[in-house]
């Protein structure tokens, strides 16, 4: 192996050396209880405080205090949908896509089994909603809980969340929103748009696995999950994982720091690999291309070729991508992204998915360039359709 190039980031990305050294004191100098009265843990509540100002700004919340943490992005889309169904009482109308993470189809098909009407909407051939069905189903007349991604994890596809949220609201509904892939990517405010509770995940912006929040608009009625405790001002009880919030909080205040920067950096390799990929691989589709998208994110499939097979391949020569979400890893099903896009058949095996960070460079996507389409055309080769 004579290089290791990392073009997964839509799975987790590098912890940045700053949050890092932004954590490390909360494990050695400063580990008190942020609940407990006396000053050493009053030191570590108000770092907590801190780090919660600085989530409620990447994504423009009114107040901190509408921010609650969690341990990663599932915890938060479970708490939403589950804590805003039991909030509601009866048995409101749930609504969300095909193309979601799983993190949030678990939960409303979880309620869906006990009894709960399950509405999911369809994507076309580009990934994107069509609004006609959001309006449709929102104002049937029936109390609503609704649950839409703002960015695809698989194809970077971005939906029109703030257009989405007023028709939701318009119908009396409770609206949440999967912002895992787009928080830290590209600018967000829930200022802007009618949400009333989103989820974010350390992991995707460059702080730990283990750290996440959830966005709750003042008003909104989320029954806890966790309880047994104070913290989290009643909403989620267990002691707060304090290094990690602050490695959260330091992530968000450098995601907004250097956002502009970054999306111009990540698109500009995004798009350099597209083409070079589609002029270089015989039979290669981008998924969602005639899409918005975020600018780290290109979903590829090639025509006759397995995708794993794909993957092992880049792997031996030290390349890291996926052929979707790292919760599906594993499984030999196909894409559900790409099967409610109707991906032909050909090509629905043969999906990769790169995701570039900051960290990323020109020789990474000169790299890819050079050792993927040698391994596209002998996985061609062998392949008993791709002559036919």
């Amino acid at each position: 192996m004579n290089k290791s190039v990392y073009v997964d980031n839509n799975a987790t990305t590098a912890v940045a050396p700053e949050v890092t050294e932004a954590m490390l004191p909360y494990f050695t100098e400063h580990w008190g209880n942020p609940s407990s009265m006396h000053a050493f843990g009053g030191n570590v509540k108000k770092a907590l405080d801190e780090a919660r100002e600085k989530v409620a700004a990447l994504i423009g919340a009114e107040h901190p205090n509408e921010i609650i943490f969690t341990s990663c992005g599932s915890e938060s889309d479970n708490m939403a949908i589950r804590g805003a169904v039991d909030a509601m009482g009866g048995h409101p109308h749930i609504i969300t896509t095909r193309v979601e993470h799983a993190a949030v189809l678990g939960p409303c098909h979880y309620l869906e089994d006990k009894g709960f009407r399950l509405s999911t909407l369809e994507v076309d051939a580009k990934g994107s909603l069509d609004l006609n069905q959001v309006l449709e189903l929102s104002m049937s007349g029936k109390k609503t809980v609704a649950s839409i991604m703002w960015a695809n994890n698989e194809t970077g596809v971005i939906f029109p969340i703030p257009a989405i949220g007023s028709i939701v609201k318009q119908g009396g509904g409770v609206f949440h929103t999967d912002a895992v892939q787009i928080a830290g990517k590209l600018p967000i405010s829930v200022k802007d748009a009618p949400v009333d509770l989103l989820s974010i995940s350390g992991h995707k912006l460059h702080a730990p696995k283990g750290i996440g929040a959830l966005y709750a608009r003042r008003g909104t009625k989320v029954t806890p999950h966790i309880m047994g405790g104070h913290q989290e001002r009643g909403r989620r009880a267990g002691t707060e994982n304090v290094p990690y919030i602050v490695g959260l909080g330091k992530a968000c205040e450098m995601a907004m720091e250097n956002m502009q920067k970054d999306a111009l950096h990540e698109r500009k390799l995004r798009d350099r690999l597209e083409a070079g990929i589609l002029a270089s691989c015989k039979g290669a589709h981008v998924n969602g291309g005639g899409a918005e998208r975020l600018p780290n994110t290109t979903n590829i499939s090639f025509e006759y070729v397995e995708g794993e097979a794909i993957l092992l391949m880049l792997d031996d020569v030290g390349i890291c991508a996926s052929t979707g979400s790292a919760c599906a890893s594993g499984s030999l099903e196909p894409s559900h992204v790409l099967r409610a896009m109707d991906v032909p058949r050909s090509m629905l095996h043969g999906s990769i998915r790169f995701s570039f960070s900051r960290y990323n460079t020109d020789e990474d996507v000169d790299y890819v360039l050079e050792k993927l389409p040698p391994i596209i055309k002998r996985l061609r080769e062998l392949s008993p359709f791709a002559n036919d």
